[in-house]
């Protein structure tokens, strides 16, 4: 391409000099301009170079330079066709770093766009938050936070009115029941659940795994001792809307659940593979394990690793099915790039990718259903995918 333009730029200096005058009268100022500025163009490194020198130069607009990097630098990841590898800019980076983490400085609640336009439903409201403390609950409508209104503003700006520096204030105004009604709070820093136990009746231990990040482990264990203190007989783990997390965090679980043998194998972008083994202590007892669609990952592998060892029965709906593992490559702007470098296989060698883990016991639940299960607000003896897996420990299937 840049020989195309060298070529085209050297034809028309040419042009000029035996047409000098015909031709100068029909070029227009910007067009002699090219012809003055088309070699400092062309000198650049790269085609996005080039193209960066233009757009800076001729767009009739200001350009923002930072921007157009970080636009660059998505598409090219884009350009790769992998769903699970994406840019970050050093914003987001940051921001990745503390989910990773379980924590995050905010209010707690997780929201999502409402079709009618009118505010976003709270989703979930996280356990000790600043929402928590305030009143919020899981199904209210925000609709406003401090002066602006989701009615008069866009998604980035009621964003950036929420989200603030640990210990200053927000006022929240949501919709309960069709009253408005507002609650202030300081934004602090909230630590996600990550991990919790409950028991259901006849002495099951229910544990609920929201994520495999920081701390899933220790506090999966937590609950599971504790549960056992309780005169728990019988477990079930619960990974719906279980996005994944960390391979170490997975690791060190299955290593307590499972006996001595292989629990999960990696496999390189250079060919290397690792296998990773669990020691003979385990856990002997009966086990279901929930999942859904939303079962992403960690918690797909969980699941996998618990059936084909014949530890525990599937109980749920078939799981999404990704075998790629990622690792963050920062750059010099403090952007990163979380990329695939890898695969994920199940203790037997298996790849997950498109295929997922087929239940045991193939129960769906309509979409209202799923919602309040995702927000944490269904009564676990009126979930019907609690119950079939309470029926699966008490028949043994």
């Amino acid at each position: 391409m840049k020989n195309f333009f060298v070529d085209l730029w050297k034809r028309m200096i040419g042009f000029v000099m035996v047409h000098g005058k015909t031709i100068l009268a029909f070029l227009s100022g910007a067009a002699i301009m090219m012809l003055v500025l088309m070699p400092r163009l062309l000198k650049e490194d790269g085609k996005l170079e080039q193209l960066e020198g233009v757009l800076e130069e001729y767009f009739v607009e200001d350009v923002d330079p930072e921007a157009l990097e970080d636009a660059a630098a998505a598409a090219m990841v884009d350009a790769i066709g992998d769903r699970w590898s994406y840019y970050m800019t050093a914003e987001t980076y940051q921001a990745s770093q503390q989910t990773m983490k379980s924590q995050y400085v905010g209010v707690g609640i997780t929201i999502s766009l409402r079709e009618d336009g009118i505010g976003y439903d709270i989703l979930k409201v996280e356990t000790n938050s600043p929402a928590a403390g305030a009143g919020i609950l899981a199904g209210d409508i925000l609709i406003g936070a401090d002066d602006v209104y989701v009615s008069e503003a866009g998604a980035e700006d009621m964003k950036n009115a929420v989200a603030g520096e640990k210990g200053t204030q927000v006022e929240l105004t949501v919709l309960r029941d069709g009253a408005e009604m507002k609650f202030t709070m300081n934004r602090d820093t909230v630590l996600v659940d990550v991990a919790q136990g409950v028991m259901l009746e006849d002495h099951i231990g229910l544990v609920t795994i929201e994520s495999f990040r920081s701390r899933c482990a220790d506090e999966t264990i937590e609950a599971i001792e504790e549960l056992l203190e309780q005169g728990a007989e019988a477990l079930i783990f619960d990974v719906r809307f279980n996005p994944g997390g960390y391979t170490t965090e997975l690791i060190d679980l299955l290593d307590y659940l499972l006996p001595e043998g292989p629990i999960f194998r990696t496999e390189s972008y250079s060919g290397e593979v690792n296998v990773d083994y669990s020691d003979a202590d385990c856990l002997e007892m009966p086990i279901a394990v929930l999942v859904n669609g939303d079962s992403y990952s960690a918690a797909e592998f969980f699941a996998a690793a618990l059936q084909e060892y014949e530890a525990a029965t599937i109980v749920g709906e078939k799981t999404f099915g990704k075998g790629y593992y990622q690792t963050d490559f920062l750059l010099s702007d403090g952007s990163a790039v979380n990329l695939s470098i890898g695969k994920y296989y199940t203790p037997n060698g298996l790849s997950l990718i498109g295929i997922g883990v087929t239940p045991d016991e193939e129960i769906t639940v309509d979409e209202e259903t799923a919602s309040l299960i995702y927000a944490g607000t269904l009564d676990p003896m009126e979930d019907p995918q609690i119950l079939a897996a309470i029926d699966t420990i008490k028949t043994g299937n």
